[in-house]
């Protein structure tokens, strides 16, 4: 059975159009597996006394529309398959009406918060989770084909305001950082992204873009130009 909340769409959380931000839908689908492990008993300080954190590794999320300022919406989520240290989980957000508004596939690493390495998977470890049916929706590969032709931008350091209680950038915040080479007028229908290695806080994150009509990829790296996350967009 999906685990579901409901939720209203905040001033807060809209762009310059009125609508509900990617980054805000993300927020959702985040808080959404997160009030999941906690109302089971597996969340954020359970796992932080065992040493163990789940990290999110790639999303794909598709749009069909962003809701309005104080449309009330259903967000959704459920695991379909744990296989290793891997956790594969998909998400849904609906309207009051069941329109759906954005849908998403994800896959979650276990690890070992000490070594930063995987953990492999125990009955311990997933014995509060039900898999359910996999979502039918066109699923895209977990890795990003990279186009030719990066250009580079200004290169910033991570502030703390970039951080979660894993102390490296939060996932939605990687996205609002790529969003920033995102044109005007360009609609987002589908994003993904792919999740490299964790940066931290004063780390600096070297991006490049390469932004096409209807695809724009964004690379933020470290200074060694290895990735911290890909993430690419497509247009509506």
């Amino acid at each position: 059975m999906a685990y579901s909340f409901g939720g209203r769409v905040r001033y807060s959380e809209i762009g310059e159009n009125g609508l509900l931000t990617l980054p805000g839908i993300l927020n959702y689908f985040q808080d959404c597996t997160i009030f999941h492990s906690e109302d089971i008993g597996l969340g954020v300080v359970v796992l932080e006394e065992r040493k163990r954190c789940w990290v999110l590794s790639a999303w794909q999320v598709i749009v069909n529309r962003y809701p309005d300022l104080s449309e009330k919406i259903k967000i959704s989520t459920w695991p379909y398959g744990f296989r290793g240290f891997m956790g594969m989980r998909n998400f849904t957000m609906d309207s009051e009406e069941g329109e759906r508004l954005a849908y998403a596939n994800t896959y979650w690493s276990f690890i070992n918060s000490e070594t930063g390495l995987p953990e492999k998977l125990t009955e311990r470890d997933i014995s509060g989770y039900k898999n359910e049916k996999k979502l039918d929706m066109d699923y895209a590969p977990r890795k990003i084909s990279l186009p030719s032709g990066f250009e580079t931008a200004e290169p910033f350091s991570v502030q703390k305001h970039h951080l979660d209680t894993n102390h490296h950038v939060n996932n939605t915040q990687y996205i609002q950082m790529a969003m920033d080479y995102v044109p005007e007028g360009f609609c987002i229908r589908q994003m993904r992204a792919e999740y490299k290695q964790q940066a931290r806080l004063n780390d600096v994150i070297i991006p490049q873009k390469s932004v096409g009509q209807d695809k724009i990829t964004v690379l933020l790296n470290n200074e060694k130009s290895e990735a911290y996350a890909v993430v690419e967009f497509l247009k509506g």
